[in-house]
């Protein structure tokens, strides 16, 4: 047995260094290194060989790719057909050309956000949104522009709405008799303006053959009979119900005459052109006349 004197000598505590190393073992740092650290490092190790290696990577590559494809797949990720509503036949045609996708298809590749910007480009389309509904349903949400009047131009006829937007061609007039025909340059841009006087001429019937826009500056009402009213610059509404009230008085039915042309460009000093017939019938009387008070 060893002797008291040399059970004295042996210190059970540890070294200094030793005491260190357990209080470092012991602290979170260290035991979160041992958990995530050494594995994540070994993993990063083992995947940096893996890639190395081309054939590795081919491998790996196809195996993500078939994973995804898998889900991708699945029928409960699957949009089978489109539902629109708002919009025509020929509108709902124009739709399914425009977005031309093959049913059915994965919702992964299909974005509805590009979708509504790509039929944001069709003319006859104000506002339109699109979802995909559960039962794989792409739904398209169509507000379709209303036209309020035909633009005649150089190119034909065209409908445009209440904001002046073009919508679609019009190859004959007949196709929509109940919709007025405005014409001229930037016509389109004062669309606001020319319902007004359409409104305006409402007494007139079926009189008013439509509005032209001249010199981007002013309007003329066409009537029948080639008959014009020239308004002016600036309040030309106003001009247009002081003439149609003067045509509603019996006494005063001065579209009713052989006039031609009703000026009402200068405030205040309207003027009225007589048509060729009238005009004809003047110089004969005039030369009656004439020839009275020669004799």
């Amino acid at each position: 047995m060893p002797s008291l004197k040399n059970q004295a000598r042996i210190d059970p505590a540890p070294s200094r260094w030793s005491w260190r190393f357990q209080r470092l073992m012991l602290t979170p740092a260290f035991l979160f290194g041992l958990r995530i650290g050494v594995p994540f490092v070994v993993t990063l190790v083992i995947g940096a060989w893996c890639i190395s290696n081309p054939e590795t990577r081919a491998v790996i590559a196809k195996a993500v790719m078939q994973a995804r494809e898998s889900i991708e797949q699945r029928p409960e990720f699957m949009v089978n057909l489109m539902a629109i509503d708002g919009g025509d036949t020929d509108l709902s045609e124009a739709i399914r050309s425009s977005v031309s996708l093959n049913f059915p298809v994965s919702s992964f590749e299909l974005v509805p956000s590009e979708v509504r910007d790509k039929l944001l480009k069709l003319n006859p389309i104000k506002e339109v949104s699109v979802r995909i509904r559960p039962g794989g349903i792409l739904q398209v949400d169509v507000v379709p522009r209303i036209p309020v009047a035909i633009w005649r131009t150089a190119d034909g006829l065209m409908l445009i709405d209440n904001e002046g937007k073009s919508i679609s061609p019009v190859s004959l007039r007949s196709m929509y008799p109940e919709l007025p025909v405005i014409a001229g340059e930037g016509a389109p841009k004062h669309i606001n303006e020319a319902l007004k006087l359409i409104s305006a001429a409402t007494p007139l019937g079926d009189r008013l053959r439509g509005l032209v826009r001249l010199g981007n500056r002013r309007w003329d009402v066409v009537l029948d009979r080639n008959q014009r009213i020239l308004l002016p610059t600036k309040g030309a509404v106003r001009a247009l119900e002081r003439v149609i009230f003067l045509e509603t008085t019996p006494t005063r039915q001065v579209l009713s005459r052989d006039i031609a042309r009703i000026d009402l460009r200068l405030h205040g000093r309207p003027t009225v052109q007589m048509n060729a017939a009238a005009n004809e019938e003047w110089q004969r009387i005039r030369q009656l006349n004439t020839k009275k008070e020669l004799q």
